[in-house]
């Protein structure tokens, strides 16, 4: 707990934001990912790292239905999906605005678009590092699968058709603000998207050419150039490789490992920069009871490296 919060008041407070919803993707489970962190004892890991913690209990989404959301164009679930995020986005930005840290456990990454609009309410300068083996920023008229998890980068950025059911989104992130580490797994539109906004991106070709301390140091020069602007980290724990977390929606070979992905969240909270966390797309109905465990270990574990845990 040695590294100064720059935007974190003291005491410092991290507020539990659990977010057991799966509709922006089409596999059963990920819901359960923030109940199993939870009972994982997340919450009495990060009291003892210092930290005092919020949880009020995951939020309730059954309230709001999969029945009568017909398809949007391609979108599936859509008004589903954009009620439960702008609830997330209520929670975060309340949160941040009392100077908490909002942790928010996933769930899909369709969530995203709720997390990052809460922090840009409070932190309207703040740069987001998204570390995933996807880009997630297919818009409404490229996305092949309809499922919005692929796409929460897409509405906050303001790109693609403008649908009126996601108003509440105000595109305030600029493309120079975002940052990716781990892509892997990207569609042809995908790429487009990334080259024709000149979005910065360090797939896995970069750490393996450059090694993952040097690729976040670059992903953060060029986010956060005088490392004076907030950060949000929002982590896929598909980022991950499957042989350190099976437990993922979409698993894709040749991630991150175990080491390169704690590093990211280690050197993250070094900064002191760090005002908002996501951990999303732990799947705990997927793989066997092993699998299951031990995803929901590295996450909780993420956790805790990204709210000051050293090796030392």
């Amino acid at each position: 707990m040695s590294s100064q919060s720059h935007f974190i008041a003291e005491p410092k407070i991290a507020a539990i934001v659990g977010c057991p919803f799966s509709g922006g993707q089409a596999k059963p489970g990920v819901d359960r990912g923030p109940i199993n962190l939870v009972e994982a004892g997340l919450i009495q890991q990060l009291e003892g790292l210092g930290w005092k913690v919020e949880f009020d209990g995951h939020h309730q989404f059954e309230e709001i239905s999969a029945n009568g959301d017909p398809p949007i164009g391609k979108l599936r679930n859509p008004r589903i999906v954009s009620r439960v995020s702008k609830a997330v986005a209520e929670a975060v930005g309340y949160h941040a605005k009392m100077g908490k840290l909002p942790v928010t456990l996933g769930g899909d990454h369709s969530l995203a678009m709720g997390t990052i609009s809460g922090t840009l309410d409070t932190h309207p300068n703040a740069c987001v590092v998204w570390i995933d083996a996807h880009a997630d920023i297919n818009t409404p008229e490229t996305t092949e699968s309809g499922n919005i998890h692929g796409m929460p980068m897409s509405f906050l950025l303001g790109l693609g058709e403008k649908i009126s059911e996601y108003s509440w989104i105000q595109p305030r992130l600029q493309p120079s603000s975002l940052v990716y580490i781990g892509l892997r797994d990207v569609d042809a539109a995908e790429k487009r998207i990334l080259k024709e906004n000149k979005i910065k991106a360090f797939s896995m070709h970069e750490v393996d050419k450059y090694g993952i301390g040097k690729v976040v140091e670059m992903a953060l020069d060029h986010v956060n150039p005088k490392r004076d602007r907030p950060i949000h980290l929002s982590f896929d724990v598909d980022a991950l490789d499957p042989s350190v977390a099976p437990s993922t929606g979409t698993p894709v070979r040749g991630g991150l490992t175990f080491r390169e992905g704690h590093y990211i969240c280690e050197a993250i909270y070094e900064t002191g920069l760090l005002v908002a966390l996501d951990l999303m797309e732990v799947n705990p109905s997927l793989e066997d009871a092993a699998s299951v465990h031990q995803t929901v270990a590295v996450g909780c574990s993420l956790v805790r490296a990204a709210l000051g845990e050293t090796l030392l």
